[in-house]
């Protein structure tokens, strides 16, 4: 999920890791069948979607094109499977070592384009906070 965020506060108690406003904001899951051409595509995606606002107001520029800021964050639980009962199976998640793996080259592709990339610590039971522009978000698959 790809929110445009006004202010991000990520935290891991008791040490605040990053306070930014205007950034965009990137939760990240990592299922069992993705590849490092399924990052490769998404992250091409993200850095050129044209969804921030140009000097006439229409969404016509991308991050690349603000110079803009994002903040990665993993998140099993985008994988979590809600069909059947009432407690969610994850069973379509991957495995946190391939997880971590796509995670940290997601990573390093967006560094390759955009000039501040942030990233939350894998595994950790982080706490985040935003503030949406809009909200204005986007789910890309």
């Amino acid at each position: 999920m790809i929110p445009l965020s006004v202010i991000v506060c990520v935290s891991i108690i008791p040490q605040i890791l990053f306070y930014f406003t205007d950034i965009y904001y990137n939760t990240q899951g990592v299922g069992q069948e993705d590849t490092k051409a399924d990052a490769d595509r998404l992250a091409a995606k993200i850095i050129n979607l044209r969804i921030f606002s140009d000097d006439n107001n229409k969404i016509n520029l991308s991050l690349k094109d603000v110079n803009g800021e994002i903040l990665v964050i993993s998140q099993f639980t985008l994988y979590a499977d809600c069909r059947k009962g009432n407690r969610p199976n994850f069973i379509s998640a991957g495995k946190p070592d391939h997880a971590n793996e796509l995670y940290e080259y997601f990573i390093d592709i967006c560094r390759k384009s955009i000039p501040v990339v942030e990233s939350g610590v894998f595994g950790a039971d982080m706490k985040v906070c935003l503030t949406n522009d809009g909200p204005f978000t986007i789910i890309l698959e």
